[in-house]
C-alpha cells in the first residue's frame, strides 16, 4: 500500500485502515488510548477513550471508554458498552475478558460472553491515583502481570512524568479479577525517587531543553520536567542474555522517556520473590552501573513492545523521528508540542534482545500531509500483526488531538525479519 506521503514513493505495510471511531465534534472531542485483544475464538475486542470537553467534569460522560467487538477480522466493528473510566485496556484471563483502567482508582469490568456484555465497573480500592496507559501485559507462572503507573503525588490531570511510578500488578489467570484481593501490587518507585537515589542523568544531553517556555506565539512551546511513563512489560526468554532470569520471575519495564529529545527510552525491572511480592527498581549493567536511559527507536512517544514465540523475537511499533532537531520557531502550527513530539510516521522493528533494534518497515507515513498516525495497540493474529491506531486528519485541532481510531493489519509480519 502506498503511503499518505505522496512524495516519498514508500510502500507502507499497513497505511490503509478501517475506521473504528470518528468523533462528531473534533474541536471538543478527542479519541485516545486504543486497546486491542484477540480472543481464542478469533473475535477481536477493541477499546478507546473519548474525552468530551462539552460534558461536565466528573459527570461520567466527559471521559468514556468505548468497548467494541469484531467477528470479521477487523473489517467491521460493533459497539458493545461505554464504561465511565479513563484509559481502558482489554485483556483475557481464564475464560473471561476484562477491561482495566482508571485515574482516581483502578477500575475493572468483566465479560463472560466474549465481550458482548459487560459488568459494572468495580474499583480495586488501591487508595492511589493512576495513569493507565494500555501497554502490553505478560502471562507467566500461571499469572498475568500488568504494568500501570501510579501518580506518586496528588496531580490528577495531564502527564506528570516526574512523579509517575511504574507499578507491576499480578493475579492468577484463573481467579475472578474483579476481586481486589486477587491482585498483588509492587512497590512505588517514581522517576523523582530514582533521581533522588541515583542523581540526575549525565553526559547524554538529558534534559535536552531546560524546563520552561521556549516560545509563546504563534503556538506555545514549552518543556516540562523530565520523566517516564506509558510502560510496556517484557520478559526476556533468551538464556544467553545478560539480563535473563532462569527462574522466570524477572520482568523488564520499557517506558517512554520524556527527555527533550528522540531515541531514548527508560528501563526498570520488576522481580517477583518466592512469597509473591514484587519489587520494582532500576536494572543494572554487568558493571553494576544503574541503567535508566536506553537506546529505543520511538522511545520519546507511546510504543508497544511484545514477544513472539514463533519468531523468538521481540517486536516494537513506535513513532519514527525524522526531524527532532528543529528550532521551535520553525515548527508547523499544527505540530503539537516540542520538536521531538513527531506523530507522522509509525515504524516496525524487531530485536533478539530488546536493545539492538532492526528496522522492519514503515507501517504508516503522513509526512507532508495534514494527518498524523501514532500510538498503536498491537496483537498477533495468526501470521499477521493487527493494531488499533490513533489517527488525526485535517479536521483535528492538531496532530495530537486524534479525531479517529483506525484498525490496521500487517500481513505475514514475520517475513520482515532478517
Amino acid at each position: 500500500m502506498t503511503c499518505d506521503n505522496r512524495n516519498c514513493g514508500t510502500v507502507c505495510l499497513a497505511d490503509d485502515g478501517v475506521l473504528l471511531r470518528r468523533v462528531a465534534d473534533p474541536v471538543h472531542q478527542v479519541a485516545y488510548c486504543p486497546g486491542l485483544e484477540r480472543l481464542a475464538s478469533g473475535r477481536l475486542v477493541g477499546t478507546l477513550l473519548t474525552h468530551d470537553t462539552r460534558e461536565k467534569s466528573g459527570s461520567g460522560r466527559d471521559w468514556v471508554v468505548g468497548v467494541y467487538t469484531s467477528d470479521d477480522a477487523g473489517a467491521s466493528w460493533e459497539h458493545r458498552k461505554d464504561l465511565p473510566m479513563v484509559d481502558g485496556q482489554p485483556f483475557t484471563a481464564g475464560d473471561a475478558v476484562y477491561v482495566i483502567g482508571g485515574r482516581e482508582d483502578l477500575m475493572i469490568s468483566r465479560s463472560d460472553d466474549q465481550g458482548s456484555t459487560w459488568s459494572d465497573l468495580v474499583p480495586l480500592g488501591t487508595g492511589r491515583l493512576w495513569y493507565s496507559f494500555p501497554g502490553m501485559p505478560v502471562r507467566a507462572n500461571g499469572r498475568i502481570y500488568i504494568e500501570k503507573e501510579c501518580r506518586a503525588e496528588p496531580v490528577l490531570h495531564g502527564f506528570p512524568v516526574w512523579i509517575l511510578a511504574p507499578v507491576v500488578m499480578s493475579a492468577p489467570l484463573d481467579a475472578d479479577l474483579t476481586r481486589p484481593a486477587a491482585w498483588t501490587f509492587s512497590n512505588v518507585l517514581s522517576f523523582a525517587d530514582v533521581l533522588a537515589r541515583h542523581g540526575g542523568p549525565h553526559l547524554c544531553g538529558v534534559p535536552f531543553y531546560a524546563p520552561g517556555v521556549l516560545l509563546e506565539q504563534p503556538v506555545r512551546r514549552a518543556m516540562g520536567k523530565i520523566g517516564w511513563g506509558e510502560g510496556n512489560l517484557v520478559q526476556i526468554h533468551d538464556p544467553s542474555h545478560v539480563w535473563h532470569d532462569p527462574t522466570g520471575r524477572t520482568f523488564h519495564i520499557f517506558l517512554r522517556a520524556e527527555s527533550g529529545t528522540a531515541g531514548f527510552g527508560c528501563l526498570a525491572k520488576a522481580v517477583e520473590s518466592d512469597d509473591g511480592r514484587i519489587t520494582v527498581d532500576l536494572e543494572r549493567a554487568p558493571s553494576g552501573a544503574p541503567t535508566l536511559f536506553i537506546p529505543l527507536p520511538g522511545g520519546q512517544g507511546a510504543f508497544n513492545i511484545f514477544y513472539d514465540d514463533v519468531s523468538r523475537l521481540h517486536w516494537l511499533i513506535s513513532s519514527a523521528s525524522i526531524d527532532s532537531m528543529r528550532r521551535v520557531e520553525t515548527l508547523d502550527p499544527w505540530h503539537y508540542g516540542m520538536p521531538y513530539n513527531e506523530r507522522k510516521r509509525i515504524a516496525l522493528y524487531f530485536s533478539r534482545n530488546c536493545m539492538d533494534w532492526c528496522f522492519a518497515g514503515l507501517v504508516a507515513d503522513a509526512v507532508g500531509t495534514k494527518r498524523s498516525h501514532f500510538h498503536c495497540s498491537t496483537v498477533i493474529d495468526g501470521e499477521d500483526l493487527i493494531m488499533l491506531m490513533r489517527t488525526a486528519d485535517a479536521a483535528a485541532v492538531n496532530e495530537h488531538n486524534s479525531n479517529t481510531i483506525t484498525f490496521h493489519r500487517i500481513r505475514e509480519f514475520r517475513k520482515l525479519a532478517y
